[in-house]
């Protein structure tokens, strides 16, 4: 199995719904904003190849949606999905998975295009068998909570059961052949990849853990659906991925990839930060 970091771009969510209940004065020691109150999140995805599948986790925020939706959200930076893909050879068609963690807009966005006819969406992946969390799908559609349904768009994902591409996953079992971890904190039925790679593990985050700044246990994003039991999800994942090892992928750190776990007083902490390249 090999791994490749894809940068997508960056966009700007506000500071305080990044870190909930957490004070500015705490956060902001650890990340920069602007006038705003906007700081600048990464939208990195991971390309994994593995035997016969060139898998691809998540889509980062494409770039379909309208110029008023763009403007909540400045996307910048001049990486985009296709182009990071290109850049490492790959091309469209050559993608035979695609994993969606979950069907928030910047994680799933770029999984759909523009169709040629220029009158409909269709797959971005055209070979792909896109795989979703069951439960993650019955949240989302058709009937989403009040809280989240700007973040669930149909145009993201719709079109991929309408084009029979879908594969939903249950619980206990594997996407694209990936172990994958069920948690319910942040929206319910996120997968959270978790990969071998000559025998090291590493669990790509999500919005679990969107960044290095949100391993302290009570640092949980304001967008979570049930906190409480965001916070109980990380104590037990933050246990285990420092008793076997881990190294964890971080989606939307705009700096760190990568970091290694230690334990100390206060708990389980950063280690060493580091890209996916230096780590294998």
């Amino acid at each position: 199995m090999e791994v490749i970091s894809i940068n997508t771009g960056f966009f700007k969510l506000d500071g305080g719904a990044m870190f909930g209940v957490v004070p500015k004065t705490l956060w902001s020691r650890h990340m920069q904003h602007d006038a705003n109150n906007l700081c600048t999140w990464a939208m990195r995805c991971l390309l994994v190849s593995d035997d016969s599948r060139l898998i691809l986790i998540d889509t980062g925020l494409g770039d379909k949606q309208s110029a008023k939706f763009f403007s909540h959200y400045e996307p910048h930076g001049d990486a985009t999905l296709l182009g990071s893909l290109s850049a490492r050879g790959v091309q469209p068609g050559d993608i035979t998975d695609v994993v969606l963690t979950h069907l928030h807009f910047d994680h799933c966005g770029g999984a759909v295009c523009k169709h040629p006819d220029g009158h409909r969406w269709a797959p971005t992946f055209p070979n792909a068998t896109y795989w979703i969390g069951g439960d993650q799908f019955n949240w989302a559609y058709p009937q989403p909570n009040a809280r989240e349904k700007a973040s669930f768009l149909p145009e993201n994902f719709v079109p991929l059961f309408e084009e029979q591409r879908v594969q939903l996953v249950k619980r206990g079992e594997q996407a694209a052949g990936l172990d994958v971890l069920m948690v319910d904190g942040h929206t319910d039925g996120m997968m959270l990849p978790l990969l071998e790679i000559s025998r090291q593990k590493i669990l790509y985050c999500a919005d679990l853990l969107p960044s290095v700044a949100h391993l302290p246990i009570a640092w949980v994003m304001g967008y979570d659906t049930r906190p409480l039991l965001t916070l109980q999800e990380k104590a037990d994942i933050l246990s285990r991925a420092a008793n076997e090892n881990w190294l964890l992928f971080f989606e939307h750190d705009p700096i760190h990839e990568i970091c290694s776990l230690r334990k100390s007083e206060k708990g389980v902490i950063v280690g060493e930060t580091f890209t996916l390249q230096e780590a294998f």
